[in-house]
């Protein structure tokens, strides 16, 4: 008997430091396979960069929300149940759970992409304690896309000929400001928004300037309208339980290997505006074919009126969204940052 617990003891030393030894797993979820953000940056983090930074202790894989055929809504609720570990996603996604999630990319209060980053950055913490509450999941990074601007299958010069469009939106915010100027959100997934186009299903689409232009939406758009609606800020996310279950060195070298990934894509979105706009509408592109979009840069006008709907609808309906509490918290946060007051009726 003696030599018997003598060995379960040895095997049971030997099980535990294999246990010790064994690399962290981690299963992710990325956005779009065809956009820079997942192919040069949530990809190759996963794949590559976390084993080479812990020496293979941590160890990553990625699949895109578009290569597995998810929805947006369901990233969240999957990294909650366990079946991925971290995921990468769009705050307008995981909003329909709580209105509070909306407040650092309201539609068309900021303008420059600096701003943006001090508003992620003000209202983190809010989004942190949002995720945990909600999804028991470690926020871990907020990031942009590049601004949101509007790209129609029809004839658009100005802010007022978007009155009576259909415009397809991914996020309430969005739906708000297109109500705001006269305009019918519609919900289109971002897969589909192609054939809506072209079937008049949708006048005008909604998104990033990148996401445009490596999509093809210069095959069946015509005018490209560039007046800022919004950015698209992405989270990096990660499931509470699995986050604990890691060391707290493995949890330091993810926080800094996760801060410096956060740096890249926020320096690279700073340049893929111009970019974008440049290949979408026949300019200089280095980087594939040229479209042939007519560009449409918004008045003084245009940014008046813009700015108008920004404080007196889509403020303003956040705010009944999301409640006075909320509406408090966004004033002493985000509201800070740029100078505005939501009230909630």
């Amino acid at each position: 008997m003696k030599r018997f617990a003598t060995a379960a003891g040895a095997l049971a030393l030997m099980a535990g430091t294999a246990f010790a030894d064994s690399p962290v797993l981690l299963k992710a979820v990325g956005t779009w396979s065809s956009l820079t953000n997942y192919q040069k940056h949530e990809g190759p983090f996963f794949n590559e960069r976390l084993a080479e930074a812990s020496g293979g202790q941590i160890v990553g894989e990625i699949q895109s929300q578009s290569g597995l055929g998810l929805k947006g809504f369901e990233i969240m609720r999957l990294v909650k149940n366990g079946v991925f570990d971290f995921a990468f996603g769009l705050p307008g996604y995981v909003a329909a759970e709580n209105a509070i999630f909306e407040g650092a990319d309201l539609s068309s209060v900021t303008q420059d992409i600096e701003t943006q980053r001090q508003v992620a950055e003000a209202y983190y913490p809010t989004m942190e304690k949002a995720f945990a509450e909600t999804y028991n999941a470690k926020l871990l990074m907020l990031y942009p896309f590049p601004s949101q601007t509007l790209w129609c299958n029809a004839e658009v010069n100005g802010i007022e000929d978007l009155k009576g469009k259909k415009i397809r939106v991914y996020a309430t915010t969005l739906g708000d400001f297109v109500e705001g100027v006269g305009g019918t959100s519609v919900t289109v997934s971002f897969s589909e928004v192609i054939p809506a186009l072209e079937k008049g299903v949708v006048d005008c689409g909604i998104t990033g300037t990148m996401s445009a232009y490596t999509a093809n939406w210069q095959q069946v758009a015509t005018h490209a309208y560039t007046l800022r609606v919004g950015w698209g800020l992405a989270f990096g996310a990660m499931n509470m339980d699995k986050w604990n279950s890691m060391s707290a060195e493995q949890q330091a070298l993810m926080q800094t290997e996760i801060s410096a990934l956060n740096d890249r894509m926020w320096a690279e979105t700073a340049t893929e505006d111009a970019v974008a706009i440049s290949c979408i509408t026949g300019g200089d592109c280095e980087i594939g074919e040229k479209g042939a979009m007519k560009l449409v840069e918004p008045s003084s006008t245009d940014l008046a009126i813009r700015d108008t709907v920004a404080t007196d609808v889509v403020l303003a309906r956040w705010a009944e969204r999301c409640g006075a509490d909320c509406a408090e918290n966004w004033n002493n946060t985000v509201g800070k940052v740029l100078g505005m007051t939501a009230a909630a009726n």
